[in-house]
């Protein structure tokens, strides 16, 4: 649910308070030439929660009008990304079911003397437009009569005509202070085959043009797109109206959300794909929404991040750490935990004799309806490598060290009395001894360890490869590419938890990881979604 007051929701309810609208209709358009993205997500959200929440409906429409950069394969993703977060479409469509209807809105503004066939090329029609203290100079082409503009227009219809030699212009105003308004092309001729509609069409409307007409189509009440579209909204309501469009919606602008330092661009992430710099759209390094499903992040913790910034009427740039400080909050109520060594080091417990005991540990202390699970505990163990000290520890250290005693969660007290190690020195294998007196559990107070670490038993421990990511570009301004934002390592979890795939779990200490696709029953594959501290200064 959004934040309960908001500059939209004021208009909605005025409109339905007036009877100009019995319900709110919206949609949400992308272009399919790339993957969605975290900045996406207020978009669809802010369409969906207004008018679901006021009895109307929300419109998936695909703005599918320059076959070039369109593909199949992103219409299916941004389906499958809106689906994940939780956002069902009433009605799924496409500008492209729309181009018989908006070519003959088109002709209709030829007819009525209010578009032309011009012939100059772009780099000309950019000079002859002007600039914002300059108005624009009207093209030789822009007073032919209405009978050759049809005839033209008709003929780049139908294909008679080369690509880039022509195109259609609204004849407005030239001399505007708003640059859109300076007889803006509505139509060009590009010969591509289209994702939907094949090569049946040889010219494709602009967007200025198409969206509107699409809008009023489907009868969208409140048109809601980013603050960039406020200068084009003279221009969408002068299409509508010259247009002669049946049903007029209204648009209304927000302020775009965008991450600083994080990368959004669709051409700039095909080519890190291309390049192999990240694995797929849906790297988790990205904030593509796939890339942020596939690294585990919850889709509630999207849309409390979303209410979190409000729907402001400007924008700004929004650190990506605020964005990781809403999971982890998400997160630390709504993962289950167990224990996960991820640089582990191996743990003889020498006065250990016997079959595997099993313990009992909850999956959540603060969530009694997460139950609990058994806790192997045996003669060898994994712990993380940097929880012991192989030097004298000051008073500060709160871990295990040679003579010192530790807990071992939900388990026994240990001590560390010796040490084995490769010939480069690097611990290898740590002999300890436990009371059997200490269990978890028993109440046990006669001395005090010298703090807790986590462990898993040894031969029931499942491996798991596990990828730790940080943030795709460096932090020093370059927007060079950090080559350290993905590191792997080797560990193990405990064997005794049933798991999902992009499930995500706290690691006791490490942070939270999820389940990985890439994982198989021998395999497993984590990836971490947050540390467990945060670097945001709120």
């Amino acid at each position: 649910m959004m934040e309960k007051s908001n500059f939209i929701r004021t208009i909605i309810e005025e409109d339905l308070k007036t009877k100009k609208h019995d319900y709110p209709v919206t949609r949400f358009p992308p272009e399919p030439n790339g993957f969605l993205h975290l900045g996406h997500a207020r978009a669809i959200l802010t369409n969906y929660n207004l008018a679901t929440e006021y009895g109307g409906y929300f419109n998936l429409r695909f703005d599918d009008t320059n076959p070039v950069t369109e593909d199949t394969l992103f219409v299916e993703a941004m389906q499958k990304d809106i689906e994940w977060l939780g956002c069902p479409w009433k009605n799924l469509y496409y500008a492209s079911n729309y181009f018989d209807e908006m070519y003959k809105r088109a002709m209709l503004l030829v007819k009525k003397g209010m578009a032309y066939v011009d012939e100059l090329t772009a780099d000309e029609i950019k000079t002859y437009r002007g600039d914002l203290t300059t108005p624009g100079k009207e093209s030789p082409y822009r007073h032919r009569s209405v009978k050759e503009n049809v005839r033209l227009f008709e003929g780049m219809k139908n294909g008679e005509y080369p690509d880039g030699s022509r195109v259609l212009r609204a004849k407005i105003d030239m001399a505007s202070g708003n640059m859109n308004m300076r007889d803006p092309v509505i139509y060009r001729i590009q010969r591509a085959e289209h994702h939907n509609t094949g090569n049946d069409w040889c010219i494709y409307p602009m967007y200025d043009f198409a969206h509107p007409i699409e809008d009023a189509i489907e009868g969208i009440t409140h048109s809601l797109c980013s603050l960039e579209f406020e200068d084009h909204r003279p221009l969408y309501d002068w299409f509508v109206k010259h247009c002669e469009m049946p049903n007029v919606p209204r648009q209304i602008e927000f302020g775009k959300l965008m991450i600083a330092h994080q990368i959004t661009g669709k051409r700039h992430i095909r080519k890190l794909v291309e390049e192999g710099v990240v694995d797929g759209w849906d790297d988790p390094r990205l904030i593509t929404l796939s890339g942020l499903r596939r690294r585990g992040v919850p889709p509630q913790a999207i849309h409390a991040f979303i209410e979190t910034l409000g729907l402001p009427k400007s924008q700004g740039y929004t650190d990506i750490a605020m964005f990781y400080e809403v999971v982890r909050d998400y997160l630390s109520q709504h993962a289950r935990r167990i224990h996960g060594i991820i640089d582990p080091v191996k743990v003889v417990i020498t006065n250990y004799e016997g079959d595997i005991e099993t313990l009992e540990a909850p999956f959540h202390r603060d969530r009694e309806d997460f139950g609990s699970r058994p806790v192997a505990f045996g003669r060898e163990l994994y712990i993380e490598r940097d929880d012991f000290l192989m030097e004298k520890p000051n008073k500060k250290w709160k871990r295990l060290s040679l003579g010192i005693e530790v807990r071992l969660m939900h388990a026994y007290f240990i001590k560390a009395h010796d040490v084995e190690t490769d010939d480069e020195g690097r611990i290898q294998t740590i002999y300890c001894t436990y009371d059997n007196a200490t269990r978890s559990g028993t109440g046990f107070n006669e001395r005090k360890p010298n703090g807790t670490i986590h462990f898993v038993e040894a031969t029931t421990a499942k491996p798991a490869e596990v990828r730790l990511y940080e943030n795709l570009l460096k932090e020093d301004g370059s927007n060079a590419i950090n080559d350290a934002s993905k590191k792997i390592q080797h560990g193990f979890i405990e064997g005794n938890v049933d798991m999902h795939e992009q499930e995500a779990f706290q690691f006791t200490r490490n942070g939270y990881f999820a389940l990985d696709p890439d994982s198989r029953h021998d395999a497993l594959v984590f990836n971490r979604v947050v540390a467990l501290k945060s670097s945001f200064k709120k």
